[in-house]
Formats: structure tokens, C-alpha cells, sequence
């Protein structure tokens, strides 16, 4: 072992995200950890993200198996960002980002995002917590839930952030990590959830799932950052932008900020990961990926008359799983 383990900077369901130092160059970089026989969905996140290489996506950093008090570990170890993540900086921001710095973290997000749909992945949970930040911006980070779009994979992600298509149970595939894009940039804009007066889960999925609305757009934000939302969440995947054309519209061809240019917005500097357990807070009990359900559209269509049986089976935890595990990457 070549390297020495640090504290725990994220914990999940199975694997625990730990600051790590290499012995021999001293480079700092965070390891993500599970048991080897517990590490199937480790290792398929590992071989999906050494195939990436974009100034968008955390850099990928090796494998290794280490024996640890006894047990044998399954390591992947990634890039360190020391300003934590997207979601850290927006309340920071007390709840309500400038426009300019919104413009600025969505380019680069979208950036990332046109990188792996071009590589034929979806990430299928795009959102402020798996967003981190260092000193040249945002980075798509968390690839727990990531998915060759062909094959079809199980559909997971986080509700919260759901399209309606994956919440039917019909399709998860790019357009989705557009939805969540859209999702993500009203969270930067008034520091809550996209969804708002929803009293529980079983209303929020059927909601998501089978009404006409979209979350709500905040009437603050100026004309081109609404045109933007309004592409990225349109229900029907088919008319939702693609990262490409988003790439194109006037919201982020204005947004020039640079990374010495974003600390005029900042009201505090960021806290380094290494001074503070930055992952572990209330929204980690959010982060779920929906298992194996046979006839989805069914099920979600038959529970909707249901909700205490739709509150079961979205507190099953056979059905359901946390994901915050790969929250450092």
C-alpha cells in the first residue's frame, strides 16, 4: 500500500470516501472504499470512469486492493477537490446564487455533460451534491448511478431530481441528466428543492411521474436564464435541449466569468474538505437509486391511488438504496 488513509470525508450505504496522501509524491487525492466482496457496483462505476477524461469530470486515478484489519478492500481513488461540493457553495451563497455565477457553473456542467453523452453515458443523478468545486470551477462528479445508454440499465437516480420519464419507469438516458441540469440550477437560485409543496414522497414521485407540470421556474431570474430552464425541462425528452444545443443558447454564451472572476460573488471562501466533513448532511438521506421493479409504469400507476403503499415501497429498503457513497469523487 503506497499510500495512507485519512479521515472519512463521505459514508454511504456500502463504500466510505476517505482524504488519502501518497507516500512517495505526498499528493493528496480521495479514495473511494468498500469491501471486495461487497464492491460490485464499486467496480462498475470504476470501469466507467477510467474511460473519461474531460476538465468537466473528476479525474480518475487508479484501483487498488488493500488489506485492512483483516478484510480485503476495493479502493478507487480520485481526484481531490478541496471546495467541497456545488450545493456547499450555495448555501455559502445564503440560498440565492448571483446570476453570473449560476451562468458560470452551468456552462462548465453542461460542458461535462456534452463530454459523456458524447462518450454514450448518462450520469442519471445530476445534481448539487454531485457537483464539486476546486480552483478551475465545477466538476461532474459521483458516478454511482452512471449508465451506458445502451444497454438499458435498471433506471436509479434521485427522485428529487427526477425526469418524468425515469419516474414512469420509461427511459433514462440523456435527456434526463438535462432535466436534473435544470433541477440543479433552481437549486442555485433560491438554495431549496425544485419541487416545492409536495407533503411526501408518494405525492412527489406520482407528481413527477403523471402531472403536466414542471418545477417551478423563479420569476427573478432574468429572460435568457428562464428560456434556458424552460429547455431543459420540457416533459417530453424528444423537445428537451441536448447539451450541445444548450451549449449554444445566450444564458451561458455570456457567461465569461473566470475562476479569479467568481470570488467577487463569493460571500465566504470555501472550507476545505480536509478541515470539514462536508458530505454529511441532511440531504445524504435524499440520495436513492430505485432497484429492479417489475412493470414500473404500472406499479407507480397502480399506487397512485395509494399513497401509504407508495410510502412503503419508497422506504423499502430491498427496493431502494443510498448513493451518497460516492459523494467525494
Amino acid at each position: 500500500m503506497d499510500w495512507i488513509r485519512g479521515h472519512t470525508i463521505g459514508r454511504g450505504s456500502s463504500a466510505a470516501v476517505s482524504a488519502a496522501k501518497s507516500i512517495l509524491s505526498g499528493e493528496v487525492f480521495a479514495v473511494k472504499s468498500v469491501e471486495l466482496s461487497k464492491s460490485q457496483l464499486l467496480q462498475k462505476e470504476q470501469k466507467i470512469l477510467s474511460q473519461l477524461s474531460s476538465p468537466y469530470v473528476v479525474r480518475y486515478m487508479g484501483y487498488d486492493v488493500t488489506k485492512e484489519k483483516d478484510k480485503l478492500m476495493f479502493n478507487v481513488r480520485m481526484e481531490y477537490m478541496p471546495d467541497g461540493t456545488l450545493s456547499d457553495e450555495i448555501r455559502k451563497q445564503s440560498g440565492r446564487m448571483n446570476e453570473r455565477l449560476i451562468g458560470y457553473y452551468t456552462k462548465q456542467m453542461v460542458q461535462g455533460l456534452d463530454y459523456l453523452h458524447s462518450r454514450g453515458i448518462a450520469h442519471c443523478d445530476i445534481k448539487g451534491q454531485n457537483i464539486l468545486l476546486g480552483e478551475s470551477g465545477a466538476k461532474i462528479a459521483d458516478f454511482g448511478c452512471a449508465r451506458w445508454i445502451h444497454p438499458a440499465e435498471p433506471i436509479g437516480g434521485t427522485p428529487m431530481f427526477m425526469a418524468p420519464e425515469v419516474a414512469r419507469g420509461a427511459e433514462q438516458g440523456c435527456a434526463a441528466d438535462i432535466w436534473g441540469l435544470g433541477c440543479t440550477i433552481i437549486e442555485m437560485a433560491t438554495g431549496g428543492s425544485p419541487w416545492t409543496n409536495v407533503t411526501n414522497a408518494a405525492s412527489l414521485l406520482y407528481k413527477i411521474a403523471f402531472s403536466e407540470q414542471s418545477p417551478e421556474i423563479p420569476k427573478f431570474l432574468s429572460l435568457q436564464a428562464t428560456d434556458f430552464l424552460n429547455k431543459c425541462l420540457t416533459r417530453d425528452p424528444k423537445e428537451r435541449w441536448t447539451a450541445k444545443q444548450l451549449l449554444k443558447h445566450p444564458f451561458l454564451e455570456e457567461s465569461n466569468l473566470n475562476s479569479t472572476s467568481i470570488q467577487h460573488f463569493a460571500t465566504s471562501s470555501p472550507t476545505s474538505i480536509l478541515d470539514q466533513d462536508i458530505w454529511n448532511s441532511v440531504e445524504e438521506s435524499e440520495s436513492t437509486t430505485l432497484q429492479t421493479v417489475s412493470s414500473p409504469l404500472q406499479r407507480v400507476r397502480e399506487l397512485g391511488s395509494n399513497s401509504s403503499e407508495l410510502e412503503r415501497i419508497w422506504n423499502d429498503d430491498e427496493r431502494w438504496i443510498t448513493i451518497r457513497s460516492s459523494s467525494s469523487e
